[in-house]
């Protein structure tokens, strides 16, 4: 499976569906290359250690590393190739408890044959797949490792970051495994495409340089803390252009959870394709499909929907978020516009189809 640029311009069918807007000329590029059919993100800079991070704390990078490179590792795997033969790639990963479970992207490990791991000091271990959710990009190996060598990372409450926030990244940039790079956080609650092409909202944007490479590495605050994985750039060339997105730790920890206990993830749905370049006060329905809660509500296109379960809507990537704090099954108040005049529905969620 490769991410291509393609899917940045295309409608992504999410609880709602919404499209990700990119800059004109751009694209995402999401993987774990070198080698492999899969395009990743990394970097191949590694930065000046002693050099001072934004942040009240006043830790370096050099001292934010030392907390957390143990914790960080590089992941290789082989895959069969479209002709047969085999192919190689590599991406990077957290350790994430002393059982030996460590958070990758799922994108990393998709249709892997097998998963080799290499720690801090160079030694590798076998690994096998827990779980994973094309949803989130998110997934879970494990290896059978001494405790000595599990150095887990903590995950950070990524509802307290902020903007303008420094950051480090720690991966395996075209290989390069342990590159260290740093910058702020640029951004919040950005929308990202999923393999699957639905949408992971509120994934954090940051010019810290990330490349092929870095996916499924760590995104850490100035304590050394992991607020995001490491997941996609927007670029006009496939290298880092200082547009970076991590998946946020607060969802890591929710479904890495789930996986870990052996559960499949499961989403709230509504079935609504969302268009993101109109300019209006709410979310234009530009499609509503078939059989659907939103169909079965009577919910048409061209409708604006306006507030969902008590909470205002101005956009796509508002009424995702809703959609995403709601379980399937739960009923919830939708308010639209539609010909000038004001309606409320109630709709029952379904789960969301993979």
């Amino acid at each position: 499976m490769s991410l291509i640029p393609s899917r940045a311009a295309r409608a992504a069918a999410v609880a709602v569906i919404a499209v990700v807007g990119g800059v004109a000329g751009a694209a995402l590029y999401a993987g774990i290359g070198p080698g492999g059919t899969k395009t990743v993100v990394g970097d191949t800079t590694t930065v000046d250690q002693t050099q001072p991070i934004v942040d009240k704390t006043g830790l370096s990078v050099s001292e934010i590393y030392q907390r957390a490179y143990k914790g960080e590792v590089d992941i290789k795997l082989s895959t069969t190739s479209n002709f047969g033969g085999t192919d190689t790639a590599e991406g990077s990963g957290i350790v994430y408890d002393m059982n030996g479970d460590i958070v990758t992207n799922q994108h990393v490990i998709d249709g892997a044959n097998s998963i080799t791991v290499t720690f801090w000091n160079g030694q590798t271990f076998s690994a096998h797949v827990v779980g994973s959710d094309q949803s989130t990009d998110l997934a879970v190996i494990k290896v059978s490792a001494p405790k000595s060598m599990l150095h887990p990372i903590p995950l950070a409450d990524s509802s307290t970051v902020q903007i303008g926030d420094g950051v480090v990244a720690i991966g395996s940039p075209y290989g390069l495994a342990g590159s260290v790079t740093s910058g702020i956080v640029s951004a919040l609650h950005r929308s990202i495409s999923a393999p699957n092409n639905y949408t992971i909202g509120d994934a954090i944007q940051t010019d810290a340089p990330i490349n092929h490479g870095n996916s499924g590495g760590p995104l850490l605050n100035a304590l050394g803390q992991v607020i995001g994985v490491d997941a996609q750039i927007e670029s006009n060339s496939g290298a880092s252009d200082g547009v970076g997105f991590a998946i946020p730790s607060n969802t890591v920890r929710t479904v890495v959870t789930q996986l870990i206990a052996g559960h499949t993830v499961q989403y709230a749905y509504l079935g609504v394709r969302i268009d993101t370049s109109a300019q209006v006060a709410g979310a234009l329905l530009s499609s509503v499909l078939a059989s659907t809660p939103a169909a079965n509500a009577g919910l048409q296109q061209g409708d604006v929907i306006t507030a969902l379960a008590g909470t205002a809507i101005t956009s796509g990537d508002d009424l995702s978020s809703v959609i995403a704090a709601h379980k399937p099954g739960d009923t919830i108040k939708v308010t639209f516009q539609r010909n000038g005049k004001t309606h409320t529905v109630q709709v029952k969620l379904t789960v969301r189809p993979a």
